[in-house]
C-alpha cells in the first residue's frame, strides 16, 4: 500500500502544478485533482463523456466514474486510475463447496479503454486457468505447482504466478478463473486481477485463504487510457465546434484505440483544453544558469540567452572562446579524407592504364596484329570469327564462377558461356603457358578458323589480350561420347546404329584434318572424351590443344610425347616420331570401346585385361570376341557387320603404324558399313556390298562352325577424293 499512496502523492503532485478545473467547478475531491474535461456536477463542467461523480458521503470524499468505481487519480498525459478488484475461486472438500468473486468492469460507450502498455492481466495459485474475455477469449494465464513455499514475495517470475499483457481496444472486462483439479494442488484457492504493471507486490499468503471478506480485498490500481471523441486529429480540426485543443497546443491521436488528446506545445504548460490554459513557461526562472555566463532573456514559448564580451553563443548557451579544437579536427579529417580519395582514384587510374598496356602487350605478343591480317584476308573467317575482348569474356562466364566449369582436361579447363547476343559458347582457359612459338600458334588458330566440316567443334574466335590465349567453340549440348559409353546412368545407352554413325562421322572428321586442309592437322589426342555429341547424337571432334600442324613435305615430326594413357600410340611413344597414324590408332581405341564398353585402361580389371587394346586384340585372335562386346551391340549389330568393325578396329591397332590403314580408308570403310545399315536390301548385291564395304577384297572369308565366328579382313586401299 505504500506504493499506492507514493503513486497517488504523485500524480496529485502532476495534477497541482499543471491541470486546472473550468472555473467556478469543482476541482478537488478528496485527494484527487479533477481537471477539464473532466468535471462534476454541473454538465458545463466537463465535456461530454469526462462526468465523474464525488461521493461526498464518504470520509474522505471519493470520486466515482461508471458503476461506482474509484477514481485514484488523472493525467492529462491521457491516463487515469481506478481502484480494481480481484477474481477468486476456492475448493472446500468438506464440505464439497466452491466459492469465489468475479471480476467484471465495462466502459463501452465511453471515453475510457484498458491500457494495454500500462497494465498485466495476473494470476497466483496452483492448478489455475484464468482468462479475460467477454463474447470472445483476449488473453490467457495459466499457473501449475507443487509446492506453497515456491512464491516469491513480491514478484511474478512464473512458479505459482502468472503474468501476462492484454490486446489494444479492450473496453469489456471480464475475468474467468477455473480449476482443473478442484485444487487438489498445493492452494486451495486461484486469484486473478488486471493490475497497473508498476505495482507488483503480492501477499502470499492470499494464496492460501478460503475467504476473502470485504475489509481484506485489497486495492489494485488498473490504469485506463482515455481520448477525445472517436475521430482522428484531422478529421477533429476540420470541425472547429468540437475540436478541444485550445491556444498553444498542439493535436496527437491516439495509440489505444480511436480518438485525440491534446497537449501544450514546447514552452509551454497548463491545462490545453482550456482557454488560454497553456501558458508560457519562464525557462529563466525555472533555471537560472540556462545561459552560463550569458543573461537570460524569457520569451514568448522559449528564452534567449545574451552573451558579455569575450564569449560567444547559439542562442540559447554562452561559451567563452576557446580554441577551435573541433573545426581544426573536422578540417584535418576531411583534407586526410580529400587526399585518400585522390590518392585511390590516382592509384586507380594508374592502374588502369597498366592493365590496358598490359593487355596490348599481351595482344601483340599473342599475334593480334598478324592474327587480325589473317582473319580479314579469309572471306569465311571475317564472318564467322571474332577476336574477344578479355571483358566479354569475363560477362560470359560470370567472372569463370566454377558453376560455369563443364569440363577439365590437360591444357585447361572449359567453361560455359553466354555471349551478350545470347548466343551459348564453350570457352577454353589454358592453365599455362606451353612455350609455343608465336607464329606457330596463330598459324594453327589461321587454319582452324578455315575449318568447315559439320563433324568439328567450330571455333568461333578467341581472345589475345591475356598471357595466355582463350578460345571460344561452338557449344555442344548433348556431352562426351566416353560419358554415353561409360557412365553409369547411360550405360548401353547409344544404340548400335548411333554407335556406328557416330564412329564414321568421326572418322571423316579426322580425315578432313589429315588430308583436305592446307596444313595436315595431327590431332595427337583421339579419345572419346574429345567427341562431342549434340541432342541428335552427332559426333563433334574437339580439343585441339595437342594438335600438331605437318608441313606439306613432311610425313612424320619430332615432338615431345603428348597423349592419353590407353589411347597413346606405342610407337609413337617408343620413337617420339609423330605421324597421322597415330590418331589412327587412338581411333581404333574408341572403336573398341563402342564396341565393348569397357574404358580404355582399368586398374579394377585383371593384368591381362587392363589394357583394352591388348585385351581387345588377344580375345579376336582366341575367337572369343562375342563374350568381350557390350550386349545391346549383340542384340542388335549383324553378326557380319560387327566383326567387320572389330576387324577394322585391329587393324588400327597394329603396332607397326605403316600397316595401320589410312583416316580415310578408316571412314570410307565405317560409312560403307554405315550404308548398309541403313539400307540392308543392298547386301542382294555382291557387287555394290564390296564396293560400300571398301573395295572388292573388303571382306575376305565369313567363317562359321560350333557357334562361334572368325572373319579375318584384308587391308583395304581406296583413294577417296578429299583433296589436300
Amino acid at each position: 500500500m505504500v506504493f499506492l499512496v507514493l503513486l497517488q502523492l504523485l500524480w496529485l503532485t502532476i495534477a497541482l502544478a499543471s491541470s486546472t478545473a473550468k472555473h467556478d467547478c469543482l476541482d478537488q475531491c478528496g485527494d484527487v485533482t479533477i481537471p477539464y474535461p473532466f468535471g462534476t456536477g454541473d454538465p458545463a463542467c466537463s465535456i461530454n463523456g469526462f462526468k465523474l461523480t464525488c461521493n461526498h458521503s464518504l470520509d474522505p470524499h471519493k470520486l466515482l466514474v461508471g458503476n461506482n468505481i474509484e477514481v485514484l487519480d488523472i493525467s492529462l498525459r491521457g491516463r487515469l486510475h481506478i481502484a480494481g478488484w480481484m477474481a477468486s475461486d476456492c475448493y472446500s472438500s468438506s464440505p464439497n463447496v466452491v466459492t469465489g468473486t468475479n471480476l467484471s468492469i465495462n466502459f463501452t460507450g465511453s471515453p475510457y479503454t484498458f491500457s494495454n502498455t500500462g497494465n498485466k492481466f495476473t494470476a497466483i495459485g496452483c492448478d489455475t486457468n484464468a482468462s479475460i474475455g467477454h463474447s470472445e477469449l483476449i488473453s490467457r494465464c495459466a499457473s501449475n505447482c507443487t509446492n506453497k513455499k515456491r512464491l516469491i514475495d513480491g514478484s511474478c517470475s512464473g512458479i505459482r504466478c502468472c503474468q501476462t499483457s492484454i490486446p489494444r481496444g479492450i473496453k469489456d472486462l471480464s475475468v474467468t478463473l477455473r480449476s482443473l483439479d478442484n485444487h487438489s494442488q498445493a492452494s486451495p484457492c486461484s486469484y486473478a486481477f488486471l493490475v497497473d504493471e508498476d505495482y507488483s507486490t503480492f501477499d502470499p499468503s492470499l494464496i492460501y485463504r478460503q475467504d476473502l471478506s470485504e475489509n481484506n480485498v485489497p486495492i489494485l490500481p488498473i490504469a485506463l487510457d482515455w481520448a477525445m471523441s472517436n475521430v482522428t486529429c484531422d478529421e477533429a480540426q476540420r470541425n472547429s465546434t468540437t475540436y478541444a485543443c485550445r491556444q498553444n497546443s498542439n493535436c496527437v491521436d491516439s495509440t489505444n484505440g480511436p480518438g485525440y488528446r491534446c497537449y501544450c506545445n514546447h514552452g509551454y504548460d497548463g491545462n490545453p483544453y482550456l482557454k488560454n490554459g497553456c501558458k508560457d513557461v519562464d525557462e529563466c526562472t525555472h533555471n537560472p544558469n540556462l545561459c552560463n555566463e550569458g543573461i537570460c532573456e524569457n520569451t514568448e514559448g522559449s528564452y534567449k540567452c545574451i552573451c558579455p564580451e569575450g564569449t560567444h553563443g547559439d542562442g540559447y548557451r554562452c561559451k567563452a572562446k576557446q580554441f577551435p579544437t573541433i573545426q581544426v579536427v573536422l578540417g584535418v579529417c576531411l583534407g586526410f579524407l580529400f587526399l585518400l580519395v585522390c590518392g585511390f582514384w590516382i592509384h586507380w587510374g594508374l592502374r588502369k592504364k597498366k592493365l590496358i598496356k598490359l593487355k596490348e602487350k599481351f595482344f601483340q605478343q599473342n599475334g593480334g596484329l598478324l592474327l587480325q591480317q589473317q582473319i580479314s584476308f579469309h572471306e569465311r573467317a571475317t564472318e564467322t570469327t571474332k577476336i574477344f575482348t578479355e571483358e566479354e569474356l569475363k560477362r560470359a562466364t560470370d567472372n569463370y564462377n566454377d558453376s560455369r566449369i563443364i569440363g577439365r582436361g590437360g591444357y585447361g579447363t572449359v567453361y560455359k558461356g553466354v555471349l551478350s547476343d545470347h548466343r551459348i559458347v564453350a570457352i577454353k582457359k589454358s592453365r599455362v603457358a606451353d612455350g609455343i612459338q608465336i607464329d606457330q600458334f596463330i598459324n594453327e588458330i589461321s587454319i582452324l578458323l578455315q575449318i568447315n566440316h559439320r563433324n568439328v567443334v567450330k571455333l568461333l574466335g578467341c581472345c589475345l589480350e591475356t598471357q595466355v590465349p582463350l578460345l571460344v567453340y561452338q557449344f555442344v549440348s548433348n556431352g562426351t561420347l566416353f560419358h554415353h559409353v561409360h557412365d553409369e546412368g547411360h550405360a548401353s545407352s547409344i544404340s548400335w546404329e548411333n554407335r556406328l554413325r557416330i564412329a564414321a562421322e568421326a572418322a571423316g572428321a579426322l580425315a578432313y584434318l589429315h588430308s583436305a586442309t592446307s596444313f595436315p592437322i595431327i590431332h595427337r589426342d583421339v579419345k572419346s572424351t574429345n567427341i562431342l555429341l549434340d541432342d541428335n547424337y552427332t559426333a563433334k571432334v574437339s580439343d585441339f590443344g595437342a594438335s600438331k600442324l605437318v608441313p606439306l613435305d613432311c610425313t612424320q615430326i619430332t615432338t615431345l610425347v603428348q597423349g592419353t594413357l590407353g589411347y597413346l600410340d606405342p610407337e609413337y611413344f617408343q620413337t617420339s616420331q609423330l605421324t597421322e597414324k597415330s590418331d589412327v590408332y587412338s581411333f581404333g581405341v574408341v572403336l573398341a570401346e563402342l564396341l565393348t564398353g569397357v574404358k580404355p585402361v582399368s586398374f579394377e580389371r585383371s593384368e591381362n585385361e587392363r589394357n583394352l587394346s591388348m585385351y581387345f586384340i588377344s580375345s579376336m585372335k582366341e575367337n572369343r570376341l562375342f563374350q568381350i562386346l557390350e550386349q545391346r551391340v549383340v542384340d542388335e549389330g549383324g553378326t557380319e557387320q560387327i566383326y567387320a568393325v572389330a576387324n577394322l578396329a585391329k587393324r588400327c591397332l597394329r603396332m607397326r603404324g605403316e600397316e595401320r590403314p589410312m583416316m580415310k580408308e578408316v571412314a570410307a570403310e565405317l560409312d560403307g558399313l554405315r550404308r548398309l545399315e541403313v539400307h540392308p536390301w543392298i547386301e542382294q548385291n555382291q557387287e555394290e556390298s564390296e564396293y560400300f564395304l571398301g573395295g572388292p577384297s573388303g571382306l575376305n572369308s565369313i567363317n562359321q562352325g560350333a557357334g562361334k565366328y572368325s572373319l579375318e579382313a584384308q587391308d583395304v586401299s581406296i583413294e577417296l577424293e578429299i583433296g589436300r
